[in-house]
């Protein structure tokens, strides 16, 4: 089914600027989280030429079905299996053209858009929801792959690394979307990253004014690093209900480990996830996240977060004020703290007014000021 999301119109833009940048995504095929960054990008430069290595159009909105793929493309069975491209994507991004005849390139990278190539003199500005998180931090992915192919990807990911490093040297200026992600761009790439949070739809996402129920809530994909695991094993010695919306490949096991007091929703439409953020007595988040815009959509609805102190969580969880902080990877604390949300109430005006400073609006007014500042000095830093 075809997403109909309207690009936000931008009052003020230079549309000088906005006419001569080129906008770089790894790839489109399915519409999440950093695919909005890339949507709300376009409302900046919405005639900008977008590139990204493989496209699936008919899960786009309009404004990003129209990227133009790599060679990738071409190969059968790619686009449904874009994980199973990974060895070649150095080469798909190599064998593209350098981009020309634009003031700046900005990319929107969480694996391999950072390798594209600019025209030299083009300056390049990396979005970064995270460093490769197969290549440093194969660990929390290993359950992506097959068992059979894990010593093969394993070894694979030492060369991922040393090309990943290698590209970021094509980029001018690193933004970061949480501080935790700065620090591992910092630790992997040796540069440093100014911090803007991604777009939150605030206005979407909103309080409606009704008392909140007793049901927790847990949104995410059901893969490893969200760790859902977590939660489900924190709520087997809990009175509460935990809701769980979200897919994922781990989703089978959980079902078979969860307690009754846990109920698995699967994909959810908006509608229905913002009126479980606005019921929630909190959103259970005990994952190690790049940044979690989940979180900052339930405390859009006033909604406080139970979650860990590391990560994404710590640009978004204000202890004691917009929510809690347990150990990370220690269900007994997060059992605490859960019981400690459970009896604790705090002041949802507050977090919806804590949530706001996440808005598409400030996120568009940041990114625009970072792209004119590197255009007016393109030194690298």
């Amino acid at each position: 089914m075809r997403h109909r999301v309207a690009v936000p119109a931008v009052t003020g833009q230079n549309t000088a600027v906005a006419h001569r940048v080129a906008l770089v995504h790894d790839w489109l095929t399915t519409y999440a989280g950093s695919e909005r960054v890339l949507h709300e990008l376009l409302a900046l430069y919405p005639d900008a030429p977008l590139l990204t290595s493989l496209v699936r159009p008919e899960a786009l909105p309009p404004e990003l079905a129209r990227a133009r793929p790599s060679l990738l493309q071409r190969v059968p069975g790619a686009v449904a299996h874009h994980e199973w491209m990974l060895p070649l994507m150095p080469l798909a991004w190599r064998l593209r053209r350098p981009v020309e005849r634009v003031a700046a390139v900005v990319s929107s990278s969480h694996a391999c858009a950072k390798a594209v190539r600019a025209a030299v003199g083009i300056p390049h500005l990396c979005y970064c929801h995270t460093p490769m998180r197969y290549a440093w931090d194969f660990a929390s992915e290993r359950a992506r792959f097959p068992p059979v192919t894990r010593p093969a990807a394993r070894a694979m990911m030492v060369g991922f690394r040393r090309w990943d490093r290698a590209t970021a040297s094509r980029v001018t200026r690193f933004v970061a979307n949480s501080h935790a992600v700065a620090e591992r761009v910092e630790r992997y790439y040796g540069r440093r990253a100014q911090v803007i949070p991604p777009p939150v739809r605030t206005d979407y996402f909103t309080p409606d004014g009704a008392e909140p129920g007793a049901d927790f809530l847990y949104v995410g994909r059901l893969v490893g690093y969200k760790r859902a695991d977590l939660a489900v094993e924190a709520f087997a010695d809990l009175p509460y209900r935990l809701l769980v919306v979200g897919d994922g490949h781990l989703g089978p096991e959980l079902r078979r480990r969860a307690s009754p007091n846990v109920t698995f929703l699967g994909q959810v439409a908006d509608d229905t996830l913002r009126d479980l953020y606005r019921r929630a007595r909190a959103m259970v988040f005990p994952a190690d996240e790049d940044f979690g815009i989940a979180m900052a959509e339930a405390q859009a609805c006033g909604t406080p977060v139970v979650s860990v102190d590391r990560g994404g969580a710590r640009d978004i969880v204000v202890p004691d004020r917009t929510g809690w902080l347990a150990r990370p990877d220690d269900v007994a604390d997060l059992r605490l703290v859960i019981r400690r949300a459970a009896r604790e109430e705090l002041d949802r005006p507050a977090i919806r007014a804590h949530a706001e400073s996440f808005s598409a609006v400030t996120f568009r007014d940041r990114m625009r000021s970072a792209v004119d500042e590197m255009i007016d000095d393109p030194r690298p830093c």
